[in-house]
């Protein structure tokens, strides 16, 4: 049952009928999208952050091409931007999924005020300069700070300012300067009643919090930071104008990467492999040697599992570019007067214990399930493996099938994976919500 896209267009205050709910706007719900729309069904793109992407767009290169990741998913995010049978909520969320009778579902959407008219606001950050409240910057994960009201980032989409109430001081500077009549301290959270005839999970996956590790000193050590923290320090949005610690500013000469921070680690409850850890990495050792060229980057690992396509072609060229690798068990972080760090480690081949000394170490985070599937349903319940990632129920013929007849997964919701497996993982999900749709509810 494919809907005239007039009707799309006031879904958002009245509610409305689509073919398909995509939950989760990063690259893995945003080709999902495309495709069934490309097909003609009507998609809800329902995204809990400011701006579509989600986490590789704030990535430098990707691995083992070096590509840039914003010149690949900026289109990606501009074309589903743009698409006349996408519908887009975002700094929403989805609550209880309901399936019906006749194999459809209804659903209600949780859309959180922004304070900012969407529709007047055209992202001039005029109101950004005024504010004086400064807090810190998620987004470039706290290596800096943003204002109040801010735009999330410079190639956020939609561009569109945001307030973050629990900050703001109310000052009313923000309302004086907008020259387009944007701000608006009166709205309030929406609760949007939608009805699909199937749904997409794209929700993707958290990073681990290597505070949970206390022997790694990450929050207590100022130059122990995370590889997303470097990974920002590398992107042409940086924060600064190169690669710096954060402790004192100065430039790092001797850099120290643990990789399984978070994985592989029955002690902190996440005993799989991460997948991408070991590659992302090297990708991020390599881009170091670029931009300081006179630095040593060591990495400390357990096993390298460079098991895709070109990944130990990678691994060699990171060797081949000076990048040393130590086979050794990280087992606890010292600070010394001067900010430098001690590594104390098991060599494993020379099976002894041996310290180090670096000015930066990154810890090499794994990747966790995200836990907002749970109960998401509210008159059945999807099954979550023993990791609580989507079940995948018939892994081998059908990997986008869930335990629910009309719900799909897509991308890291249903297990760790790198960008190219999570595209063809939307791929498989795309193509069997639209068999699903022609099945059930095409006459």
């Amino acid at each position: 049952m494919m809907i005239e896209n007039e009707n799309l267009t006031d879904s958002a205050e009245n509610g409305a009928n689509y073919d398909v709910l995509v939950i989760g706007g990063g690259i893995a719900g945003e080709e999902a999208s495309l495709n069934l729309a490309n097909m003609g069904y009507q998609v809800l793109l329902v995204e809990k952050d400011l701006s579509l992407g989600g986490k590789m767009i704030h990535l430098s290169k990707v691995f083992p091409t070096l590509d840039c990741a914003a010149c690949i998913t900026t289109p990606k995010v501009s074309e589903t931007m743009r698409h006349p049978n996408i519908k887009i909520l975002t700094n929403s969320v989805v609550e209880d999924i309901e399936k019906n009778g006749n194999g459809s579902f209804t659903a209600k959407v949780v859309k959180k005020p922004r304070y900012v008219i969407e529709e007047n606001c055209t992202g001039c950050q005029e109101c950004e300069d005024k504010c004086p409240v400064v807090v810190e910057d998620q987004y470039q994960y706290g290596l800096v700070g943003r204002k109040a009201v801010y735009v999330p980032f410079s190639i956020a989409s939609p561009r569109i300012v945001a307030i973050d109430i629990e900050n703001c001081i109310l000052c009313g500077l923000c309302e004086k300067v907008c020259p387009a009549d944007a701000i608006d301290f009166t709205q309030e959270i929406e609760e949007i009643p939608v009805k699909v005839n199937s749904v997409i999970l794209a929700t993707g996956f958290n990073l681990f919090e290597p505070e949970v590790i206390t022997r790694y000193g990450y929050g207590k050590f100022k130059n122990v930071v995370t590889s997303m923290q470097m990974e920002r320090q590398l992107v042409p949005t940086r924060p600064y104008n190169g690669v710096l610690r954060p402790k004192d500013g100065k430039m790092p000469d001797n850099i120290a990467y643990v990789l399984c921070t978070g994985s592989r680690d029955h002690t902190v409850g996440n005993p799989i492999c991460s997948q991408v850890c070991c590659m992302y990495s090297i990708k991020q050792a390599q881009l170091l040697l670029g931009a300081l060229p006179m630095a040593d980057v060591t990495i400390y690992y357990l096993h390298i599992r460079a098991f895709g396509k070109g990944f130990c072609e990678f691994y060699q060229q990171g060797i081949g570019m000076g990048v040393e690798f130590v086979k050794g068990k990280v087992g606890r972080i010292h600070e010394k007067e001067d900010g430098n760090l001690i590594l104390r480690y098991e060599d494993i081949e020379e099976g002894v214990v041996k310290e180090a000394e670096h000015d930066l170490v990154v810890l090499s985070v794994g990747l966790l399930a995200n836990p907002e599937t749970k109960g998401m349903f509210s008159n059945d319940s999807l099954a979550l493996d023993a990791f609580d990632y989507v079940k995948q129920v018939d892994e081998l013929i059908n990997p986008a099938k869930t335990s629910i007849d009309g719900v799909f997964v897509a991308g890291a919701a249903s297990g760790p994976m790198d960008i190219p497996d999570s595209i063809l993982s939307a791929g498989a999900a795309s193509s069997e919500t639209a068999s699903y749709i022609r099945r059930y509810h095409e006459k």
